[in-house]
């Protein structure tokens, strides 16, 4: 079933989902292999196709990487916070609140999501220049995020994590992935939705985010 959703509608509520990911289902095969599919019509650089999907939803497989997700969360560290950052994430009572309990949840139930998708993309960025970040990270982004946009039009829920970041060498050895090789850029748990009601976020406002002409 695709939702009747327009292009504008699409793109304003698929949300980054951890509550309401229903648990008791299992995805079909089929409709992850369409998202892959409509996710690889993505623009990539130089028309490289660089980009992998790696599905987990075998049971012991899953229990693996599920059990590095939740170790990957005590050593994470991530860039501090600055007085901005702050400003626009409290720009909304109560948003950011909302998204750590989000987290806490996920994180608690993260054995029972019934797939892992992990998106990676031939080719290192370690210590890499600007230029070759962006051709590298810009070659695998647009393609997760058709995924979740696909996705959403079938139901289902998605949320981008870097869960995998502190332990992506161990978590390449659980999935046969050749690290010195391939980045695993992401961590996105998959299932479907409680409900498929969702909203478009609260947002600081365009003029703090939109310049013409120069900053």
């Amino acid at each position: 079933m695709i939702l009747d959703l327009t292009p504008d509608e699409l793109l304003s509520t698929t949300r980054a989902v951890r509550k309401r990911l229903d648990l008791t289902r299992p995805v079909p095969r089929e409709l992850i292999e369409e998202c892959v599919d409509l996710a690889v019509q993505a623009p990539t650089g130089r028309n490289r196709q660089r980009w992998h999907f790696l599905v987990v939803t075998e049971p012991r497989q899953r229990r693996a990487v599920a059990d590095l997700f939740l170790r990957a969360q005590s050593v994470a560290s991530g860039t501090p916070l600055t007085e901005r950052d702050l400003w626009r994430m409290n720009y909304h009572p109560g948003s950011t609140d909302r998204v750590f309990d989000g987290l806490r949840h996920l994180a608690a139930n993260i054995h029972r999501v019934p797939a892992f998708v992990i998106p990676a993309v031939e080719g290192r960025t370690d210590h890499a220049p600007v230029d070759v970040q962006a051709g590298t990270w810009g070659s695998i982004l647009p393609a997760v995020w058709s995924f979740m946009l696909a996705a959403r039009a079938r139901g289902l829920g998605t949320v981008w994590t870097t869960a995998q970041a502190p332990l992506e060498r161990e978590l390449a050895g659980v999935l046969g992935v050749p690290y010195d090789e391939v980045m695993l850029a992401a961590f996105l748990p998959l299932a479907f939705t409680l409900g498929t009601d969702f909203r478009p976020a609260p947002r600081v406002p365009r003029a703090e985010v939109l310049h013409w002409q120069r900053w």
